[in-house]
């Protein structure tokens, strides 16, 4: 790639904006270091071509004509009616999405994004105003943008930044019209020589499937549940007639931490630290601005040292327009405020810090699980050879959901919870949908198994406990409460399984749900890395009650229905082991003559 011949004055910003970056010389967390060194090296690339006219016609536009709708500077003054001068992280941006071609074409390299800002940092405005510039860029083509976002409140933040802008254009244009009702909130200019479309639009699906357009901005990415990967992917067929197309993925953190966003950012990162390599994703730009975490989700300085919320350096390195939205001192504030009130501390790593937290009703940091299983890597082949005993337990629907068994055995003082999920595919699609749960997924992974019946029958559980004795699992008994299933109960027993009647009584769960607890907390508990497992503990809300017991259940869902299946057949399988332990060395020498 040449480029010497670039003289843009934007291109010089972008390179030393990313060579501070990537050299040290700013405080910035690690995917923002990563995505400037990605910058850097694509610079040397031979496969691409790089051109300035078209990120310098985005830049000089939105420097040029596009004001502040209101707000103030860094000192207190007025922004109302101020050109709005683009910052260097934002111009490093535009000179990354209109500035890579595919070689030898007019095709740009970027048709994703996704910008992943603490709040306050200016991304409605800055997102508006790239949706114009790149409408009037791509005029020629009839340009049809569309903001999404979950609500039309949240879409009329942008509408209403671009109806106060587009009309200084009058003069220049040979029509424009401003439709600003209950019915619609568009703006359509005409130049002659092409058109620019815009329209704001709230997040639903009957609106979304008949959507054609050459650029999306999807606003507020952190409230979309797993199930929300469909939604994507129907926004991203509705550009499908367009080569220059661009859809930009905006948000901030939120309290799902399994949800669409957070997965995606999981592969983003992995992106942009060379671990996942896939072709796909050289024409997705990435610029993730978060506080840096370790293995067990503490927030982390520039060292890698655990720090405080009010650490000035963590605040720096995630905040791209510190000094000039927001000011060190307003987020020491801010920080000192969420560690003296714990009410303020999730909305403060949310949405300042930008880290995702677990809803607050959820009792359990998902972090805590996922540190502790990293620790181990045993396959189910190398567990069934291991010398361990293991006690079953099952979970089943009352007619056609989640049905769940588990397997729970110790060696070495490690805990070991092997999960099984059972669904019926004639309700697979619906439930996935309407619940927001992953069933498609976990079924790829190996998580869950498909029924072909219209719901889950015990022998489908069976069979699995079968299967599992026969790759070499010993067995000893599996426990389950038969009011909930006498037929799983009596096919089980007639297998040749010895089963025990467990109730379900939060007393009794209540010191196997303590005992993971504790493992979990002190690096003892493996789960074989089970998105399944991981997606249940999120969901579990639990209330303390007197002498240390613990009454566990679902938290409230949003926009679907919850499953904790899996945790729980866990903690059944666990009071199980707990209750044969009791029993002294009676295990062991039942272990010393083989499985019954």
């Amino acid at each position: 790639m040449n480029i010497s011949k670039i003289t843009s004055p934007h291109f010089d910003t972008a390179v030393t904006y990313a060579r501070r970056i990537a050299g040290g010389k700013v405080l910035a967390n690690k995917d923002r270091f990563f995505a400037c060194q990605r910058f850097l090296d694509d610079l040397k690339r031979r496969d691409l071509d790089f051109r300035q006219d078209q990120f310098d016609f985005v830049i000089g536009l939105i420097e040029g004509t596009v004001h502040h709708v209101r707000g103030e500077d860094a000192k207190g003054r007025s922004l109302k009616g101020t050109p709005m001068y683009l910052t260097d992280w934002q111009k490093f941006i535009c000179v990354n999405l209109f500035g890579f071609f595919r070689k030898g074409t007019d095709i740009r390299r970027f048709n994703e994004a996704l910008i992943f800002l603490p709040r306050k940092q200016g991304k409605t405005s800055f997102s508006a105003a790239l949706a114009e510039a790149k409408s009037i860029l791509d005029r020629e083509s009839g340009a049809v943008t569309y903001i999404v976002a979950n609500s039309v409140k949240q879409t009329m933040e942008s509408f209403g930044f671009l109806r106060d802008n587009v009309h200084v254009m009058q003069d220049d244009v040979k029509k424009l019209r401003v439709r600003d009702n209950n019915q619609e909130h568009s703006i359509s200019i005409d130049f002659g020589d092409g058109t620019a479309d815009i329209y704001a639009i709230a997040n639903q699906e009957d609106k979304l499937d008949s959507l054609n357009c050459n650029c999306l901005i999807l606003d507020e990415l952190h409230s979309w549940k797993r199930a929300g990967a469909k939604k994507y992917t129907l926004m991203k067929n509705a550009m499908k007639a367009y080569r220059n197309k661009l859809l930009i993925g905006i948000s901030t953190a939120g309290d799902i931490p399994n949800g669409f966003l957070a997965n995606r950012i999981k592969t983003l990162q992995g992106v942009l630290n060379g671990t996942v390599k896939e072709k796909a994703y050289d024409s997705y730009f990435i610029f993730i601005c978060k506080a840096d975490q370790d293995t067990e989700g503490n927030i982390v300085n520039s060292k890698g040292e655990v720090a405080a919320l009010n650490d000035p350096e963590v605040l720096q390195m995630c905040t791209p327009s510190i000094g000039t939205t927001v000011t060190l001192e307003e987020l020491l504030d801010d920080a000192d405020q969420a560690m003296s009130e714990p009410q303020l501390r999730t909305e403060f790593l949310n949405k300042t810090l930008n880290i995702f937290t677990n809803a607050l009703t959820a009792y359990f940091e998902i972090e805590e699980f996922r540190a502790s299983d990293q620790q181990y890597d045993w396959t189910l082949e190398q567990l069934a050879k291991l010398p361990i005993l293991w006690y079953g337990g099952a979970d089943l629907s009352k007619l056609h959901d989640l049905t769940a068994g588990a397997l729970y055995g110790t060696y070495k003082d490690v805990d070991i919870c092997i999960t099984h999920a059972f669904f019926p595919r004639t309700a697979a699609v619906k439930k996935s949908d309407e619940d927001n749960i992953p069933l498609f997924g976990w079924e790829e992974d190996g998580w869950l198994t498909m029924s072909n019946t219209a719901t889950v029958l015990p022998d489908d559980i069976v069979k699995w406990f079968i299967f599992m004795k026969q790759m070499g699992f010993k067995i000893k008994m599996v426990g389950f409460d038969k009011k909930f299933g006498r037929e799983f109960f009596l096919k089980m027993k007639k297998t040749g399984f010895r089963i025990k009647d467990q109730p379900q009584l939060f007393y009794v769960k209540s010191e196997g749900f303590r005992r993971i607890e504790v493992k979990v907390k002190n690096k003892k508990f493996y789960y074989l890395h089970s998105d399944a497992f991981e997606y249940c503990v999120q969901n579990v809300r639990a209330i303390e009650k007197t002498d240390d017991m613990i009454q566990y259940e679902k938290v409230d869902g949003d926009g679907g229905v919850m499953r904790i299946d899996l945790f729980d057949a866990g903690v059944f399988s666990c009071c199980q082991m707990l209750d044969d332990m009791a029993l002294g060395d009676i295990g062991a020498k039942w272990l010393n003559r083989g499985s019954e």
